[in-house]
């Protein structure tokens, strides 16, 4: 089995071309758009020689050494600390949630261990199996702080209400009680000194790699291949037959 098409050319489709040729296949790689990448691409302004991340800001960040030692193949990593800051109620605070964080928004001076014991105080506890991601928020750290930093960042960041949304999502928004402000806590944290394109363009740098820009890739078309990896949105993949997901 030797005739395989991988459909997107940002980082899955990348790294499954990679093995493939370095295992001695020869995979045909589509890719919609006029460049690889994916949603990670970047370029330099012409003007400033700034790096643009295009689709928005990707920081890259593991714990698992394989895969850190495996993108350091292909591209030098710049340390980078991703520290967030949000305005809310006319003052400037820092995210993820921690120690200080919630000593500026209530005026205290709380210890890690009282403001440990503060914030479960003001959880909802009516909320017995938190369904929602705002029922959850509500029950991990009460009204206050949900309203004035999980809300609206919310709604921004996934484009509908946290009513709608499941429980689970709040893993991805810690809270601390040390004054600890990287927004990530992996070990391997920083981006690519020449930009994520020129790192996919090394992975995708292989004799047994056909590369395929600016061609769509039909769902029809998989009848012509042993097997197809296909790595875009999966209502693509069936023609919104079914409408879009959210």
């Amino acid at each position: 089995m030797n005739n395989i098409a991988i459909v997107g050319a940002g980082f899955s489709g990348a790294v499954l071309a990679r093995e493939l040729a370095e295992s001695g296949y020869h995979p045909r790689v589509f890719e919609s758009r006029s460049h690889i990448a994916g949603n990670c691409h970047t370029e330099r302004d012409l003007k400033s020689g700034v790096m643009v991340h295009k689709y928005g800001p990707h920081i890259f960040h593991t714990d698992n050494e394989r895969v850190w030692q495996y993108l350091n193949r292909f591209a030098h990593f710049m340390p980078y600390t991703n520290r967030v800051k949000t305005t809310s109620q006319g003052q400037v605070f820092s995210l993820p949630i921690n120690l200080h964080t919630i000593n500026q928004y209530f005026s205290k001076t709380f210890s890690p261990t009282e403001a440990r014991a503060f914030i479960e105080s003001q959880a909802d506890m009516s909320i017995e199996d938190p369904r929602t991601f705002e029922e959850q928020a509500l029950r991990f750290v009460g009204p206050d702080l949900y309203e004035a930093f999980f809300k609206g960042y919310t709604q921004k960041q996934w484009g509908c209400s946290p009513t709608r949304l499941p429980a689970s999502i709040l893993k991805r928004l810690p809270v601390r009680f040390n004054y600890d402000d990287n927004y990530f806590f992996h070990r391997h944290q920083g981006m690519p000194r020449d930009g994520y394109t020129a790192l996919i363009e090394g992975i995708l740098d292989h004799d047994n790699i056909d590369l395929r820009l600016g061609t769509a890739f039909r769902r029809e078309q998989s009848t012509q291949f042993d097997h197809v990896f296909y790595s875009g949105p999966i209502d693509g993949y069936f023609d919104f037959e079914l409408g879009r997901l959210g």
